[in-house]
């Protein structure tokens, strides 16, 4: 038995490459986090676009304290162990009647990271379901890393459109359904994408990636972390400070230098530079 999951959820996470649902916030909670969202959108004038989809919990004090809350952390500890670092988060946003979607990709593809040993804690601040665009998995396929390609196709919410180059079996494809305040958990090499929401309202996800602090970057300039748990004895990552209030200026110059480091990572061996 884990600190949150059950051993057998452990054992299915290992051999699946995914685990959901697990509860970590209300019902209540998940509105009043949407909300916030929403508010700062007003406040920027629309969805969160470029730089601000990297890393805002380094920008808004709310996510700060999501991606260290303890439900999230102790399931992510039963699978990646006690020091744990975020390295990144994001949200995937589909507006009501919108064309955007995910393709088929693995997330380790353009990350960089020295192993595969990486977790993202996917939030629903709405329901993921079939109707509005939910994530859908292949189970197993977390063992290998597979080819891919860049589209850069402009409805496709993926930094670099990057899909696949190899046939996916859909038959196989299972969904991640997900109520508000609920996550799912998935390995770094899971093939994961999701379609379009044709439905009426939008349906909005927090990713958080963490990573054990062994990890360090080698795909191009220093990176930087958020330290979220236990100690971090290995100094790969730079660390990156806790806002003390939403869009603190200083904050605002920090994350646009931390932002132009992960663009180069995430960008590399393209023309493309910045988000």
């Amino acid at each position: 038995m884990g600190k949150r999951l059950s051993r057998a959820a452990i054992e299915e996470y290992r051999r699946d490459g995914y685990y959901f649902p697990v509860s970590v916030l209300s019902a209540g909670e998940a509105r009043e986090y949407r909300e916030r969202l929403e508010l700062i959108e007003r406040d920027l004038g629309g969805p969160l676009r470029g730089v601000y989809r990297i890393k805002p919990h380094l920008l808004l004090t709310w996510l700060a304290e999501l991606v260290r809350h303890p439900a999230i952390l102790d399931a992510v500890e039963d699978v990646i162990g006690p020091d744990i670092l975020c390295w990144n988060t994001s949200f995937f946003t589909k507006e009501a009647r919108s064309p955007g979607f995910v393709s088929w990709h693995q997330d380790a593809t353009y990350w960089g990271l020295s192993e595969p040993d990486v977790v993202t804690a996917w939030v629903a601040f709405t329901e993921s379901t079939p109707a509005n665009g939910n994530m859908r998995v292949i189970p197993g396929s977390h063992r290998t890393q597979v080819p891919h390609v860049d589209t850069f196709h402009p409805d496709n919410l993926l930094s670099r459109g990057q899909e696949i180059s190899v046939e996916v079996d859909e038959s196989q494809a299972a969904d991640i359904v997900l109520q508000p305040g609920e996550m799912s958990l998935h390995h770094v090499l899971m093939v994961h994408g999701s379609g379009a929401n044709p439905s009426a309202d939008r349906r909005i996800g927090f990713a958080i990636r963490y990573i054990p602090t062994r990890l360090r970057q080698t795909g191009g300039p220093r990176d930087s972390a958020t330290l979220v748990r236990g100690a971090d004895t290995y100094g790969h990552f730079e660390p990156e400070p806790r806002p003390e209030t939403d869009l603190d200026p200083a904050m605002l110059a920090l994350h646009a230098e931390i932002s132009d480091r992960q663009a180069r990572i995430l960008y590399r061996g393209t023309e493309k530079t910045s988000f």
